[in-house]
């Protein structure tokens, strides 16, 4: 059987493993096994959290709409139901904007709702 060497693809995968290993600190960035150890622990890392970050900015809305909604004499769950039966239909995203950035629009949303509830 003939030997095999690896050269150019042994050096391409060490490249590319410490590429992604930039900036990691001690034996980290630079040796290819410890490189690969903590490159994949960041990637299965990232994985995770891209779903997390989207339920902790679902709270954050929740938060922020429920502290705007006390502010107008309601509960977050009442003005939610207000707005299902009035047939607005702003997600909970626009709406924690609206909160933070614009009282007087959130004012008249919160009317409505009451109104409608």
């Amino acid at each position: 059987m003939a030997r095999v060497e690896t050269g150019n693809i042994r050096l391409k995968r060490r490249k590319r493993i410490l590429k992604h290993s930039k900036g990691y600190r001690g034996g980290r960035n630079n040796l290819k096994r410890t490189a690969m150890e903590a490159v994949e622990k960041g990637w299965n890392h990232a994985y995770a959290h891209r779903r997390t970050r989207k339920r902790e900015f679902r709270r954050l809305w929740i938060v922020r709409i429920n502290a705007a909604a006390r502010m107008h004499g309601l509960s977050y769950n009442r003005l939610m139901n207000g707005l299902k039966i009035a047939g607005i239909e702003l997600n909970r995203k626009v709406l924690a904007d609206i909160a933070v950035h614009d009282e007087a629009g959130f004012a008249q949303i919160a009317a409505l709702a009451k109104a409608s509830s």
